[in-house]
């Protein structure tokens, strides 16, 4: 559980470097399985990098959503917004924080992606609807698609077809509207998978026109009235995360070769709950989907598959 402190924190003893990443890794492999089965595809530097990404995005997260979430208030996140920026400024102020300080001496990673992520926290501490998919994409965009960009400068890009004699004034292609899209097509999956959970919290993240599109209303979704009006709102949500995964997916070719595997894998293994809350008939209400461990290592040789040959 996560708390900030009410006052200016006093100096205090911090973990060793390892051991921060440590910490990271453990949370990541606690609360992200599929994703975290997806970074031990990568090399060691660009996996505990990744870990103490997801850490502190879990934590921000946590804020908002977790169990200490109703103390949560603006002046909470104006508070873990100064402790981002002292991260940045290279003094960590807690024990996850010094796996990130670390990272950033390794990587050019930029602080926007990080506020942006802030931001879409403090869009539910006061919204629980959202009218149409175009405000649902800005809440996307700031919770997931910041973890492309923030990802993506982790993975970097592949130049080495830029070596030759024609191609050397040519800038490296950034997949970042890909990077982004991926994230948003996760979002858009963790959306569909929670309907239930976050009606019980009396959120609802489908976009209200859609609802309204299918005949479907806010009170049904609140009893868990699954018919036909509701599988058809579903296969119509599935669709269109699926455009995002495979918009995504052409970007996993510019990246460098040893990230190609584990992003082909964390988008196939993600994009395989769409197809477990189909098979559940769409019954999110009362059931998550999960993908089995089984078919998750089945999962694997065909996405080094395509980082091969795609």
């Amino acid at each position: 559980m996560l708390q900030l402190p009410e006052s200016p924190p006093r100096m205090k003893t911090l973990v060793s470097v390892d051991e921060s990443y440590k910490l990271c890794q453990e949370l990541t492999a606690k609360y992200a399985k599929t994703f975290y089965l997806g970074t031990l595809l990568m090399s060691p530097a660009k996996r505990q990098s990744v870990w103490a990404i997801y850490a502190w995005c879990r934590r921000t997260d946590e804020l908002v959503d977790g169990p200490a979430a109703a103390r949560t208030t603006p002046e909470t996140l104006e508070q873990w917004e100064k402790q981002l920026d002292s991260i940045f400024a290279g003094h960590p102020l807690d024990n996850y924080d010094v796996a990130l300080v670390d990272t950033l001496q390794h990587f050019p990673l930029d602080i926007q992606p990080f506020r942006d992520m802030i931001a879409g926290q403090r869009m539910d501490l006061y919204r629980s609807r959202y009218e149409t998919f175009e405000d649902l994409y800005l809440y996307c965009y700031r919770v997931a698609g910041t973890v492309g960009l923030m990802s993506t400068t982790i993975m970097g890009v592949d130049t080495s077809i830029y070596t030759a004699p024609w191609h050397r004034n040519q800038k490296p292609y950034l997949p970042i509207d890909e990077a982004i899209a991926l994230g948003i097509a996760n979002q858009l999956t963790n959306i569909l998978r929670d309907v239930g959970e976050d009606a019980r919290r009396g959120r609802i993240y489908l976009p209200l026109e859609d609802l309204a599109k299918f005949n479907y209303s806010e009170e049904e979704l609140f009893q868990g009235v699954l018919d036909e009006r509701w599988r058809s709102l579903m296969r119509f949500q599935i669709e269109r995360a699926r455009e995002f995964y495979t918009k995504a997916d052409k970007g996993i070719t510019y990246l460098d070769p040893d990230a190609r595997w584990p992003v082909w894998a964390a988008s196939m293994l993600y994009g395989q709950i769409l197809d477990v809350i189909e098979r559940n008939d769409y019954e999110v209400f009362s059931q998550r989907a999960y993908v089995p461990q089984w078919q998750k290592l089945r999962t694997l040789p065909v996405a080094w598959m395509r980082s091969q040959v795609l």
